[in-house]
């Protein structure tokens, strides 16, 4: 089975950040750290060169395959901040999706070019709602795999 290529890495946080060339996003990456941080009681690491995570997890899909990955986090990139919250974005939060603001979806992630561009309400909500449900699949799947064992 392959190796995961995304991991947890010792790297600075804010150096990574400092490097950022676009000071509006550098700004945002600082506002996005304090928000995740808050929500999620974790401290940001990085993830690979360039995705700050919050918090991690172990999941193991049916097919086996394994690996580690975070909670929620994001990337300032150079087009736009990718945001990264729980799979099915589109089902889960339609309806905060309306209120959001100006932005772009892909399948777990959230696509904004500046946190102005958005309403950061609507965001704290979504991230809090996609911590929750981790948290609760995380939970099921723990007491799933405890009955099993017996």
């Amino acid at each position: 089975m392959a190796e995961q290529k995304t991991k947890k890495t010792g790297e600075s946080v804010v150096a990574y950040i400092e490097a950022v060339p676009d000071a509006q996003k550098r700004a945002d990456s600082y506002c996005l750290i304090k928000l995740m941080q808050e929500i999620t009681g974790e401290a940001p690491h990085m993830w690979g060169p360039s995705l700050i995570g919050f918090g991690d997890y172990h999941y193991v899909y049916d097919s086996g395959h394994t690996g580690d990955w975070f909670i929620v986090g994001f990337s300032p990139r150079k087009t736009a901040i990718s945001l990264y919250l729980t799979c099915g974005l589109t089902e889960q939060f339609s309806s905060h999706l309306e209120k959001l603001g100006k932005f772009k979806t892909g399948v777990g992630c959230l696509y904004v070019k500046k946190l102005a561009d958005i309403d950061l309400a609507v965001l704290r909500e979504m991230i809090q709602i996609s911590v929750k449900s981790l948290a609760k699949t995380l939970k099921e799947k723990e007491k799933a795999n405890k009955k099993g064992a017996k």
